[in-house]
């Protein structure tokens, strides 16, 4: 289990990164439009760096929603590796079965 802080800390970015998303992404277009003069553009990309440093959606850790660990987490499932393989031996992933051949 990973300490409390670090999934509390990792619940804050997720909010910012929701709070700034539209600002985000109107700035990001901006600066990708190459038909904007360089100006315009730079004006953008100053903007943008004023944002909060846990603003932007590169910040954010994929983590296991039941146990917060960090690494080998799958994204189809939110899981972690070891709770994936817990929950598909018990059954309680559909779809999902162990491996015979």
């Amino acid at each position: 289990m990973a300490k409390t802080s670090l999934i509390q800390r990792e619940l804050k970015r997720a909010n910012l990164v929701a709070k700034y998303a539209t600002k985000y992404a109107a700035l990001k277009a901006i600066i990708d439009d190459s038909k904007k003069s360089d100006e315009e553009r730079y004006a953008a990309r100053l903007e943008l760096q004023k944002f909060p440093r846990n603003a932007y959606p590169t910040r954010q850790r994929n983590r296991c929603a039941l146990t917060g660990r960090p690494r080998g987490t799958f994204r189809k499932f939110g899981l972690g590796r070891n709770k994936i393989r817990e929950l598909a031996f018990k059954g309680d992933i559909p779809g999902v079965v162990k491996a015979s051949w």
